[in-house]
């Protein structure tokens, strides 16, 4: 019997960590017959991580990364991280770490073990991307921007593949369309529901959906927003948007299918700016839900809506926005159910954990081989 090829994923945590849930679904998704995964965090906090227990994997609470500074002792605390990876006897080592920190690889590299990490945002501001890109045996690419902006025409171009971000279908089915909140609002079943599902900050740019509703003038249309306002902006755009009875903030919610089956659109309005997407999971959970999504053309946005054009508006643009509300609205319910059907099909075809699974396995076994 060949020996299975062991894999260690590397996370900060399963607690604030928006990776953790990828890392779940690999983690039981992989054949077991094939592969044996391993996880590494710093910390056993968080509901996610008890899942993770559940699985039966082996999880080691430990450093995988350090600091740079103190400079003089970097080589012997890296030199020690390198030890506990060779001392697994770990094949590859699958990081999910958001940050540029090039400590890990170059552990790994000591070690003599294959490296891979998953690129989930746009970042790019400093030469330390560079080096763990350098030091890395495979990048995965979440989306087609990532590619062309970071690694076109470089030497580090080979090293990259694409593989987008997944969503669990059957967790996510077609949901039956809701009249009641769970909050217990309750809304007119001939009300036009927009959800919007996002932590708040001012990169998601919840403001621009809200001020293209307002602009529509159409007492029917009512917004629910689903996420953390815990923080100065959201807190603000309460108090700003108080009055309006349309808007509803709902804070988070681990569970947001009840949310989505309100749901005649999804909107996701992220802005062009900051900490720009990667590619959000929470407009395809909303398409493999059945809802048809509206979002931005950004990074990430664009890759998840890339064959429903009608359904991108410009950044910030908020006149766009709303004509695209108005024309979903005017649209019929065959139409609507059309179109929901068709982004359903497309999660279940290009965005489903199953693919992103088998995708990961395949990098696995061309770097074992």
């Amino acid at each position: 019997m060949a020996k299975k090829i062991k894999i260690l994923f590397t996370i900060s945590n399963f607690d604030t960590s928006g990776s953790g849930k990828s890392v779940y679904d690999m983690v039981k998704g992989l054949n077991r017959d094939v592969f044996e995964p391993e996880v590494c965090c710093q910390n056993n906090k968080g509901e996610l991580f008890k899942e993770i227990e559940q699985l039966g994997v082996k999880i080691h609470v430990n450093a995988f990364k350090t600091a740079y500074k103190p400079l003089l002792g970097f080589p012997l605390r890296v030199w020690k991280i390198s030890k506990f990876f060779k001392k697994n006897k770990f094949d590859i080592i699958h990081s999910w770490h958001w940050s540029s920190d090039f400590s890990e690889p170059l552990a790994a590299k000591l070690a003599g073990v294959k490296f891979v990490f998953t690129k989930k945002a746009m970042g790019w501001g400093n030469k330390a991307w560079v080096w763990r890109s350098k030091l890395s045996t495979k990048i995965v690419a979440v989306n087609e921007d990532m590619i062309t902006q970071f690694y076109k025409n470089t030497s580090m171009m080979s090293k990259v593949v694409r593989i987008p971000l997944a969503v669990d279908i059957n967790h996510f089915q077609p949901l039956k369309k809701s009249n009641e909140a769970p909050d217990g609002v309750v809304f007119n079943e001939n009300d036009f529901i927009i959800v919007s599902v996002a932590n708040l900050v001012p990169v998601k740019g919840i403001e621009i959906l809200l001020e293209a509703v307002n602009k529509l003038k159409d007492k029917s249309i009512k917004v629910f927003i689903v996420g953390d306002y815990n923080n100065d902006y959201g807190l603000t755009l309460i108090k700003q948007y108080t009055d309006n009875k349309n808007f509803s903030f709902l804070g988070k919610h681990l569970d947001v299918r009840p949310y989505l089956a309100m749901a005649d659109l999804f909107v996701i309005p992220t802005k062009d700016e900051g900490r720009k997407e990667g590619l959000p999971v929470a407009p395809m959970e909303a398409m493999a839900s059945g809802r048809i999504v509206v979002g931005s053309n950004i990074s990430g946005v664009k890759d998840v809506l890339k064959e429903f054009p009608q359904c991108i508006f410009s950044p910030s643009d908020i006149t766009d926005l709303a004509e695209k509300i108005h024309q979903i609205k005017g649209m019929s319910m065959n139409e609507r159910q059309k179109l929901a059907n068709a982004m359903r099909e497309y999660v279940k075809r290009e965005l489903s954990v199953v693919s992103f699974v088998e995708k990961h396995e395949e990098l696995y076994l061309k770097l074992k081989n």
